[in-house]
């Protein structure tokens, strides 16, 4: 990296948003650097595990599922507590599909379904083999960047953005001791939320002090920070998600994805007792888990749900998970009442296997657990996703406090508020790194050109 360099497009954040609007915007014929703070890439994006939601989708049709944008829609914006931006939702749930069509277009094809709390229907786009989604798609937008010969530097932190003439005109950068300048006619943040910045929490939301974090270590709200110096506006910063199944038993927190509950585990308290539909929003089942006395509770599930959740996998290699061939003896593991375990799960398969109603009002995700080995995983919640952030319109132009477009700059993914109003559901956010990543691109492109 000279001094001087000169770029269209400067994207900072190597995560999901960050790469997908780095890719387009190369397709598009910018010159494109993307600039990553941290030692690797990745960000947030590499722990999602479930997938990703779009409605009308061919993979949906594909697997005999008829779904509709108006659902998806309604759906999203009764979890967000109906405080979503309407013209942001709106463009989300009608470019969504066409992400999915243009991940497939360049070898990142998602043709397996699964689904998430506060979902109607099976509309959570994941890769064939079930892998967690995150780290395909990091792998995946890496290889596309590396074959285009896009320069993406690490360990590099972005201290300032330069304005010239009433826009944004570059980044100062912090590399190796040094400060240097990068001039660029579009900026593009992608630099993610705050949910590791456990001060800004605090004083957000000093009810969740103290709560552990499933957020990597970079996720402490830079992109906010440099935005605010040249004037943008920021929303809905006190919306922070709680997530229910958070594996913290361990010095490292591992999040246990909605894919576990979505193909059929269900939770209970330490007596072995249902306590709540496992596939309301996760604001719901966080207030139910907090609700015990224990702040805790455990999933429960079978060899079937390992078989269509690959993660699992990877939970029981890290010893995040007791086995057991038998219900009683998993409930001794877990200590649990053997016979209340096991008449929870004889009511639950009788429930499931005569579609009776559910006494929670479970509607999906509801298969038998009856396949033996049968597993466990303690889980409680913990901070996961901030949904307030700068705010933006749906083209992903930074808006002023006066609503107006702050030339030269744009951001996308989680760094960006209003999209998910008061809760994100599950499968919207690797969704929402797509679309507008995507939008990014082509908007900071498209913009020079007029």
């Amino acid at each position: 990296m000279n001094q001087g360099e000169q770029y269209d497009v400067l994207v900072i954040g190597a995560g999901g948003a960050g790469m997908t609007a780095a890719l387009q915007a190369s397709e598009l014929g910018a010159s494109v650097m993307v600039i990553e703070k941290e030692p690797k890439i990745g960000g947030n994006t590499n722990r999602a595990s479930s997938g990703m939601n779009a409605a009308e989708s061919d993979v949906q049709l594909q697997h005999g599922i008829v779904d509709s944008m108006t659902s998806f829609y309604q759906e999203t914006f009764q979890g967000g507590g109906r405080l979503n931006d309407p013209e942001m939702l709106r463009f989300f749930v009608e470019h969504a599909p066409l992400a999915v069509e243009w991940l497939a277009k360049r070898q990142l094809p998602l043709t397996d379904l699964t689904i998430t709390g506060g979902m109607s229907c099976p509309r959570t786009h994941r890769p064939q083999s079930t892998a967690p989604i995150g780290n395909y798609l990091v792998r995946g937008l890496a290889d596309q960047l590396k074959k285009r010969q896009v320069p993406l530097l690490t360990g590099t932190r972005v201290s300032k953005l330069i304005v010239a003439e009433g826009r944004v005109a570059g980044v100062e950068v912090e590399r190796h001791g040094q400060k240097q300048s990068i001039k660029a006619q579009a900026v593009v943040l992608a630099t993610g939320g705050f949910g590791a910045n456990a001060r800004l929490i605090s004083w957000m939301r000093p009810d969740l002090s103290g709560l552990k974090t499933t957020n990597q270590a970079g996720a402490t709200g830079d992109g906010l920070r440099l935005a605010e110096r040249v004037g943008a506006a920021v929303r809905d910063l006190s919306f922070i998600q709680v997530h229910p199944t958070v594996q913290q038993d361990q010095a490292h927190t591992y999040l246990i994805g909605e894919a576990v509950r979505g193909e059929g585990a269900i939770l209970v308290n330490q007596q072995g007792r249902r306590f709540v539909n496992e596939m309301s929003t996760r604001r719901v089942v966080s207030e139910a888990i907090f609700a015990l006395l224990t702040k805790s509770a455990w999933l429960i599930f079978d060899q079937a749900v390992r078989q269509r959740v690959k993660a699992v996998d990877f939970y029981c290699s890290v010893g995040l998970v007791k086995q057991a061939d038998g219900l009683q003896n998993l409930a001794q593991q877990i200590g649990a009442d053997e016979t209340q375990l096991t008449q929870t799960v004889q009511e639950w398969n009788q429930t499931v296997g005569k579609n009776l109603p559910d006494e929670y009002q479970r509607t999906t995700g509801r298969h038998q657990v009856v396949k033996a080995p049968f597993y466990a995983i303690h889980v409680a919640p913990a901070i996961h996703y901030t949904m307030g952030g700068l705010h933006t319109d749906p083209q992903t132009r930074v808006l002023n406090e006066n609503g107006q477009a702050i030339g030269g700059l744009y951001a996308a993914g989680e760094v960006v508020g209003g999209l998910h109003g008061n809760n994100r559901l599950g499968g919207n956010s690797i969704a929402e790194t797509l679309v507008f990543g995507r939008q990014a691109g082509i908007q900071a492109v498209a913009d020079q050109r007029h």
